[in-house]
């Protein structure tokens, strides 16, 4: 029993302990800076977007969850959403990226996986509503709304939407700003790279 604990442990993903310093972050969690990067290499978007939208997301708990729905507004009940993971992807969305890059064993609580997965997202995004890659702001609402409810505008009449992907367009500009202070020592393997 204790064994299987310790297991369970250790392959648990506890989030960074400074979550608005992208340069904190990927020293601390140095295979994180590697996977971003592979991403972004592989789909061009920026490591300062995926990074905005996982901290969006799920504030980088790996297995985060949607909350419960309540029945007669007591009783827990199912969860309002099968979104799940570092970037909150539901079920049908996460199929469709494993199926289109044929990635089949991706998982949602991987971060090596989870950058590629916004990576493509993002792709998709730009490819089927001309959202730059770089545009966090634009991003977000195509990622919240998916490509056809950004084009449909279902995001208009969202003033909540709207502001959150304006606190997520913030931030990736100040993860941006802080990388380009450490991306150099980065990609030299300047830090010890943990894990």
């Amino acid at each position: 029993m204790l064994v299987q604990a310790l297991l369970l442990w250790s392959c648990s993903t506890t989030p960074p302990r400074n979550l608005n310093d992208s340069c904190a972050i990927f020293e601390e969690k140095g295979s994180w800076y590697r996977s971003a990067k592979a991403s972004y290499e592989r789909w061009g978007v920026p490591i300062d977007v995926q990074l905005a939208i996982i901290h969006q997301e799920s504030r980088f708990v790996d297995d985060a969850k949607t909350p419960r729905g309540r029945l007669l507004w007591v009783i827990p009940w199912t969860r309002l959403s099968s979104a799940y993971g570092y970037a909150q992807a539901t079920d049908g969305t996460w199929e469709r990226y494993r199926r289109d890059t044929g990635n089949s064993g991706a998982d949602r609580d991987d971060f090596d996986d989870v950058t590629d997965f916004i990576g493509w997202y993002g792709d998709l995004s730009h490819r089927e509503a001309g959202i730059p890659k770089d545009d966090a702001y634009r991003q977000y609402l195509a990622y919240h709304e998916g490509q056809g409810g950004y084009l449909r505008g279902t995001w208009r009449d969202k003033a909540w939407l709207k502001r959150t992907a304006r606190r997520v367009a913030d931030r990736a500009g100040r993860y941006r700003q802080q990388l380009a202070g450490c991306e150099e020592n980065l990609d030299s393997g300047g830090w010890l790279w943990p894990f």
